[in-house]
């Protein structure tokens, strides 16, 4: 079974909205609004594929010259407990590297925390709630050998 895990170009935008729209709002009933609140253009995004069809996403904004926001990981139900969401997120830790951040942040959905602290993501404070969901703030900082 093969995975791969790549930065979304333009024509699979498509792939992604639906991705995130069966994930977040079929099986979270998280409210559309909530879900594409406008910040998409300004994201950088990545795609999974599982077997050439597209299973997951995630998006990455870039808050200021040394802070990367991870959101909206989603993995199809269908394609779950393959290790995707994790490829995911270690992708787009690579990718914020590369652009020289210092640190990753996290909304993480508060059953998946562990996930997160696997990557090396602390908690930061207590429990909130977003989308009525409960989440928890997670921070990961890099060393300077993941920036060169």
């Amino acid at each position: 079974m093969s995975i791969v895990i790549k930065t979304a170009e333009p024509h699979e935008w498509q792939s992604i909205q639906e991705i995130r729209r069966v994930v977040f709002q079929e099986e979270q009933k998280v409210d559309a609004a909530l879900e594409f609140d406008g910040k998409d253009d300004t994201a950088e995004h990545l795609i999974a594929y599982w077997n050439a069809q597209p299973v997951g996403t995630a998006r990455i904004r870039y808050l200021d010259t040394k802070t990367a926001k991870i959101e909206r990981l989603a993995v199809l139900s269908t394609a779950r407990g393959q290790g995707i969401g994790k490829q995911l997120m270690q992708k787009a830790l690579e990718r914020a590297t590369a652009q020289k951040m210092q640190e990753a942040v996290i909304h993480a959905q508060e059953y998946v925390k562990a996930l997160y602290q696997q990557l090396g993501f602390i908690q930061e404070g207590e429990t909130f709630d977003e989308a009525g969901i409960p989440h928890v703030k997670m921070r990961r900082k890099f060393t300077s050998n993941e920036c060169d």
